[in-house]
């Protein structure tokens, strides 16, 4: 893939990763053969169309992972919903057993 600050023939504007949270403007050179990143720092030339299959199957594949997941994070969050009052159960108990506490001594 072509990668130019400065391109000099039709080229596409485009961003690029300088840093991982900074960008700079640029121009894509050649529209047919771009760099895809693979993850861990990884990346591979490829044509225009076998990256939007490569990201088809990547979206595919993750959204999979995300419906599996799904249940058990439901199950998690109702757990810890039902902790959260037990919680504040108990301590509403205990302010209030403190409180009666507090007015026999003082009696």
């Amino acid at each position: 893939a072509a990668w130019r600050g400065a391109a000099s023939a039709p080229a596409l504007p485009q961003l690029g990763a300088l840093l991982r949270e900074m960008y700079v403007p640029g121009k894509l050179s050649d529209v047919e053969r771009v760099l895809i990143d693979v993850g861990t720092g990884y990346y591979v030339e490829k044509t225009a169309n076998d990256a939007r299959d490569f990201f088809k199957r990547k979206i595919d594949f993750l959204t999979k992972q995300m419906e599996k997941i799904q249940p058990a994070l439901q199950e998690k969050h109702a757990m810890k919903q039902a902790v959260v009052e037990m919680m504040s159960q108990k301590i509403q108990q205990l302010t209030t057993l403190g409180a009666a506490q507090g007015a026999t001594t003082k009696a």
